[in-house]
């Protein structure tokens, strides 16, 4: 990345869009420039539902960023969920141009292309290239080997896919308001470094990002992109249950979910009741005990990490996961919930603790971790996304320019 270079990041979810603008400063650091979002329901369960909602909802927020950051935005990266995605293990061996040299950028950007090299299926896109690790003529193994001695180095990376149909529905959406799609990067892929702590980074970890409608899975040994999947259940399925059952409203749901949530009933401390103000049962008001609240949050939370289980059982990668980090505003706010995921999963279970985590607004967080993937990206040529400056000196240069026209022309 380079000084200066401006990304921005989209995100759409179930509830609503996000948008964050991040620069390079002097300490090759991102600076965050301005933060927005726009309510949004066109997405259900990771599917487009609604695509003029969307398309209203990426404007708005894109708008506001626009008006906050000074700036016009014409292009953008964007998230893309899980279910669409689909990883490829590759690994060539290159010769370095010049062994006594070491190995150049020239040499690595080869090898890269090199790895992307794969017959890809008719209805799958490549969106991006993943190099996990390089292995030079020693055996020794290093994540970047710019100007390291070896006469030759072998590269294991990751081609990730996405279904052409899915790319091709996003891409239309923001053309329709006028903004080119810079890259389209995986969820999960995004977050790593965010959530992760150090440790972690080279440890077998899956990721499980509980939101309001949908779980994304991410499966890492090490470096390595492993699988990515969505499960589409989340917070909101917890709050539409405890809406359905006790008859009550799902304002007053979330907000009992939020008071009482605790994923375990063998943790309640003391079975309070509690006082349903929207039941719509022939009484106006009922009472129930705590103990019927959470015993509808521990049917759900049990049931998002039974799926969960499910699907990494059957796609045989379960016995390799080490440790799980749980992350998404979906479950981290109840209580035990890392409990309940390790009960069912068998593997240990902790919410995420990455140093940045608290930094960052949880409505955020995905946005900014695209932004953060992005403008570290290891051997990109450029990251920047495309923008036109508002600032004075350009408007300053603009009536210079209109001023001269009018005494010139």
């Amino acid at each position: 990345m380079a000084i200066g270079d401006i990304i921005v990041g989209v995100d759409i979810g179930t509830e609503k869009v996000t948008v964050v603008v991040g620069e390079v400063n002097n300490f090759n650091q991102i600076e965050i420039l301005c933060n927005t979002s726009a309510r949004s329901n066109g997405m259900q369960k990771s599917k487009i539902i609604n695509e003029l909602d969307i398309i209203e909802a990426i404007n708005k927020a894109i708008k506001d960023a626009e008006e906050e950051a000074d700036i016009k935005i014409n292009s953008a990266y964007v998230t893309i969920p899980g279910k669409y995605v689909t990883i490829v293990q590759n690994s060539i061996t290159k010769e370095v141009k010049d062994k006594y040299a070491g190995i150049s950028v020239k040499d690595v950007s080869g090898g890269i292309n090199q790895v992307r090299d794969i017959e890809i299926p008719e209805d799958k896109i490549l969106i991006d290239i993943v190099p996990s690790e390089f292995i030079l003529d020693n055996g020794k193994t290093t994540e970047d080997p710019i100007g390291s001695i070896s006469s030759f180095y072998t590269l294991n990376g990751q081609v990730v896919l996405a279904e052409r149909d899915y790319i091709k529905q996003i891409t239309s959406i923001f053309k329709k308001i006028g903004i080119e799609v810079d890259g389209i990067i995986p969820t999960i892929l995004a977050q790593r470094n965010l959530i992760l702590d150090t440790n972690e980074l080279s440890d077998n970890i899956m990721i499980l990002d509980v939101g309001a409608g949908n779980t994304n899975i991410g499966v890492f040994e090490g470096s390595k992109f492993i699988y990515t999947n969505t499960i589409p259940v989340g917070g909101e399925s917890i709050t539409k249950d405890i809406a359905f059952v006790l008859n009550i409203s799902e304002d007053e749901a979330e907000r009992l979910k939020k008071q009482y949530g605790l994923a375990l009933k063998s943790f309640i401390d003391n079975d309070n009741a509690i006082l349903l103000n929207t039941c719509k049962d022939e009484k106006s008001t009922k009472s129930i005990k705590s103990s019927e609240l959470i015993e509808i949050i521990e049917a759900r939370i049990e049931e998002i990490f039974s799926l969960v289980n499910k699907d990494i059982t059957t796609q045989g990668f379960k016995q390799n996961i080490n440790n799980v980090i749980l992350t998404g505003q979906g479950i981290t706010t109840i209580s035990k919930s890392d409990v309940a995921g390790k009960i069912i999963l068998n593997i240990p279970v902790k919410i995420a603790t990455g140093r940045l985590i608290s930094t960052i607004k949880p409505d955020y967080r995905t946005s900014y971790a695209l932004v953060r993937y992005i403008a570290s990206k290891p051997f990109a040529k450029t990251v920047s996304s495309n923008i036109d400056s508002r600032k004075e000196e350009n408007i300053f240069k603009e009536v210079l320019k209109r001023v001269k026209d009018f005494f010139y022309s």
